[in-house]
C-alpha cells in the first residue's frame, strides 16, 4: 500500500498555535492547567485557550459559529498553509475528516441557561458535524466531509479513516484531525459527578494530573484543535512538499464489554493490528504517547495492554502521557497527541511524563523523566487513544 505522508500540521492549543513552540513548552514541562469556575462545589482545573477569533472571522461571520468550530477553522487553515497545499488540489479530491466528541458545548450551555431567549442559530452551532462543515466551507472542500464522534478516540479514528481514503485513492489530500471546546460549567459538573476529574489542593492545579503515579486522581479537561494534512508519499514528493513523518499503520478495535471501563484485550487488539499494518515489530517502537488519563483503573489497563504486546521488550519502550500538561481534549485528544508524537520523531526528543514522582507498581513502565529525554535512534512511535464506549485507536508513525 502507498505510504501516507504528513505534510502539514496546525494547532490551536493552550500552549499556543505553532507546533515547534508547543513542543518546546511540553519539553520544558510547562503545565497549562489552571483553576476554573470557582463557583462550582468542588475545585476543578482545566487547560483553556487564549483564542483571538478576529484573526479568522469577521463579526458577521461569527454568528452561529461555536467556539469548537472556530478552533477547527483556525487549526485546519494553519495546517493547509503549513503544507503549502492551498490551491494545489482539485476541490473534489479534497476531503475533511474531523473528530469531535461533544460539539458546540458553549452554544448548548447558552441555550439551557437562556430561558426563553434561545439564540436562533443554536442548532447549527452545537451540531457535532459543524466543525467539519465550517472547515469544508473555508477550504472549499467538495470531497467527503465526515465527522467521527467516538469519545476520546474521535480524532485518532478520523486520522485513520483519512489515511485509508488517501491510500485507496478516494482523495488526493485529506485534512484530518479534531476539535473540542467543552469547558463550560454544565459539562464540567457532569464530569465531576463521574469522579474522573483530578483533585488538588489550593495552588497545585498545575500539577494535578499525574499519569501512572501512585497518587494519581484523574484528568483535567482541555480544549483546542489539531489537524494534519495527509497525502500519498508519491504526491508529496512530486510537489516538493516537506514530509514530517509517515503514518504507517493504525489499529481500531472495540472492547464490547462496558461503556466506561477499559479492557486490556480490546486495547491489545488495537495495538497488534496497528503494528501489523505498519509492518513493524514491537521492539522497533521507541516511544508511546500514552492515552494515560491518570485514572486509577485506566492507567493500569493501558500498562497491562502494552506489557501483553511488548513482552520482554517493554523496558525498551519509552512512555509518557502529555495530558498532564495540556489536559484531556476528548474528541481532539488523539489529533493533538498524534502531532506531539510526530514532533517527537522529528526532533528525536521525548516529552516528559510530568508530575509523576513515584510510579504506581501496577503501572511499571519506562516512563520519560520529568526533564524529558533525547532519543537519537528514534524512528518509530505510536499514539494511543482509548475511549468511553470501548473504541480503541492506535496510530503508528515512522520518521521521514
Amino acid at each position: 500500500m502507498n505510504a501516507v505522508a504528513i505534510t502539514g500540521m496546525g494547532l490551536v492549543t493552550s500552549h499556543g498555535d505553532t507546533p515547534d513552540a508547543v513542543f518546546a513548552a511540553l519539553m520544558r514541562g510547562d503545565s497549562a492547567l489552571r483553576p476554573v469556575f470557582p463557583e462550582l462545589p468542588k475545585p476543578v482545573a482545566a487547560a483553556t485557550v487564549a483564542f483571538d477569533e478576529s484573526r479568522w472571522f469577521t463579526k458577521l461571520q461569527l454568528a452561529g459559529v461555536d467556539r469548537v468550530s472556530q478552533f477547527a477553522v483556525a487549526a485546519a487553515d494553519l495546517a493547509m498553509k503549513d503544507a503549502g497545499a492551498a490551491g494545489d488540489v482539485d476541490s473534489e479530491r479534497l476531503g475533511v475528516y474531523v473528530g469531535c466528541g461533544m460539539g458546540g458545548a458553549t452554544a448548548l450551555e447558552t441555550a439551557y441557561r437562556g430561558g426563553s431567549r434561545v439564540p436562533p442559530l443554536t442548532i447549527p452551532a452545537f451540531m457535532p458535524n459543524a466543525p467539519a462543515a465550517h472547515v469544508a466551507m473555508r477550504q472549499r472542500a467538495h470531497g467527503p466531509v465526515l465527522t467521527y464522534s467516538v469519545a476520546c478516540a474521535s480524532s485518532a479514528v478520523a486520522i485513520a479513516e483519512a489515511a485509508k481514503a488517501v491510500q485507496c485513492g478516494e482523495v488526493d489530500l485529506a485534512i484530518a484531525g479534531g476539535s473540542e471546546a467543552l469547558i463550560v460549567p454544565g459539562v464540567v459538573l457532569a464530569w465531576q459527578v463521574m469522579l474522573t476529574l483530578a483533585a488538588f489542593r489550593p495552588g497545585e492545579a498545575a500539577s494535578s494530573v499525574r499519569p501512572f503515579s501512585i497518587d494519581r486522581s484523574g484528568f483535567a479537561l482541555g480544549e483546542g484543535a489539531a489537524f494534519l494534512i495527509l497525502e500519498s508519499a508519491e504526491r508529496a514528493q512530486r510537489r516538493g512538499a516537506r514530509t514530517y513523518a509517515t503514518l504507517s499503520g493504525w489499529g481500531l478495535s472495540c472492547d464490547a464489554t462496558h461503556l466506561t471501563k477499559p479492557d486490556k484485550l480490546g486495547q491489545t487488539r488495537a495495538l497488534r493490528t496497528a503494528l501489523r499494518r505498519a509492518n513493524v515489530q514491537a521492539r522497533e517502537v521507541g516511544y508511546c504517547n500514552a492515552h494515560g488519563t491518570a485514572t486509577r483503573i485506566g492507567d493500569v489497563i493501558e500498562r497491562d495492554a502494552l506489557a501483553e504486546v511488548w513482552g520482554n521488550d517493554l523496558d525498551h519502550l519509552r512512555v509518557s502521557s502529555t495530558k498532564a500538561l495540556h489536559g484531556h481534549l476528548l474528541g481532539a485528544a488523539g489529533a493533538l497527541e498524534a502531532i506531539i508524537t510526530v514532533l517527537a520523531l522529528r526532533h528525536r526528543q521525548l516529552p516528559p511524563n510530568a508530575h509523576c514522582t513515584e510510579i504506581d507498581p501496577a503501572c511499571r513502565l519506562a516512563l520519560v523523566p520529568q526533564a524529558g529525554a533525547t532519543a537519537p535512534q528514534l524512528d518509530v512511535a505510536i499514539s494511543n487513544s482509548f475511549a468511553f464506549g470501548g473504541t480503541n485507536a492506535v496510530l503508528v508513525f515512522k520518521r521521514a
